[in-house]
């Protein structure tokens, strides 16, 4: 089995992120090809590999996938024996939902403080809309951990595609310097920690590629 995973540039792509950690932490391999962003042929490089246009896409064979969480449903159903979910029920239903509510939801956050790998740290002030954010996000690990995550360092104890989901947030509210409980802290350290977090902090470093917008202060 040999899987291909076109991605963007790992200084700023959170959507390549995902199933990036997650391929990486549990030891899956494949082949990667990078695409740069803000490039004059980036938009037809991509669609050289995706029919959206837009990255991340799994190639398997003949099958194409795209989109973050729909590559990890993906992995997780071609990978049945690899705990890419919690295995219990009430766990995976909530790792679940917290992964389409990233996917889908904390746009304030997410616009306000772009994913930039290679940032310095500091402080950028928060509008009310990404405050709120801030405190959704600062709920949802809570929940996730006072119920399923105690046994480990992660929101459902182990590291899941659920942390996969949130790599990039952790990200952002370690670069721009986010005030959040000791709980969150801890959880971002043990993200940050992960020698595939580690691996792709590198690579993101050693990248020639910049895009002005995400590197403003």
């Amino acid at each position: 089995m040999t899987f291909t995973l076109v991605i963007a540039n790992k200084a700023y792509s959170s959507w390549s992120f995902r199933p990036w950690i997650l391929m990486r932490h549990f030891d899956v391999a494949f082949d990667e090809i990078v695409v740069p962003l803000a490039q004059a042929t980036t938009h037809e490089d991509i669609l050289r590999y995706s029919p959206s246009g837009r990255c991340p896409v799994l190639r398997d064979g003949d099958i194409l996938v795209w989109d973050s969480l729909a590559i990890i449903e993906y992995l997780a159903e071609r990978l049945s024996q690899t705990p890419i979910w919690p295995r219990p029920q009430a766990a995976r239903a909530e790792a679940r939902s917290l992964a389409a509510e990233m996917h889908s939801g904390f746009m304030a956050l997410r616009g306000l403080l772009p994913m930039n790998m290679r940032r310095p740290v500091a402080k950028r002030e928060l509008t009310a809309e990404a405050e709120a954010d801030v405190s959704r996000l600062e709920q949802a690990f809570s929940q996730a951990r006072k119920r399923f995550g105690e046994s480990g360092a992660f929101l459902f104890g182990e590291f899941s595609a659920a942390d996969a989901m949130f790599a990039p947030v952790v990200n952002r509210l370690h670069v721009y310097d986010v005030s959040v409980t000791p709980q969150t802290r801890a959880y971002m350290d043990a993200v940050m920690a992960l020698p595939a977090w580690r691996a792709w902090a590198a690579e993101a470093a050693a990248e020639a590629w910049r895009i002005e917008k995400y590197e403003i202060s």
